[in-house]
């Protein structure tokens, strides 16, 4: 399952964009749309086990998704449950917190 399945498709075709759209020989493109995202509430939060994790150099969020979830894909949960959207928001040293367990946090997220 990709966290894509569900996914509203919308065709852009604002003019802002007439120029990549000429140099790409099309009139729109298909997007995706941005997903609403919210983060779980103190009950929910409750319900979750979580693991602490030191971050080391080479460390990866996908690395850690196949890790703890068996699926490198799930890297995102780690990344939103900490609030920090890409590895160059975490340093060396940093302690950040796996979810647990991930049919839980799949469910409070709808995805």
């Amino acid at each position: 399952m990709s966290r894509y399945d569900d996914r509203e498709i919308l065709i852009n075709n604002e003019s802002i964009y007439k120029t990549i759209f000429k140099n790409r020989g099309v009139s729109s493109i298909k997007q995706y749309a941005t997903p609403t995202m919210r983060y779980p509430t103190v009950d929910e939060l409750l319900e979750l086990s979580v693991v602490g994790y030191t971050w080391k150099i080479g460390d990866r969020y996908y690395k850690l998704a196949d890790k703890f979830y068996s699926d490198p894909t799930r890297w995102w949960i780690i990344a939103w449950y900490n609030q920090k959207p890409t590895e160059a928001h975490v340093e060396t040293g940093d302690t950040i917190y796996i979810p647990l367990p991930l049919d839980k946090i799949l469910r409070f997220l709808d995805v």
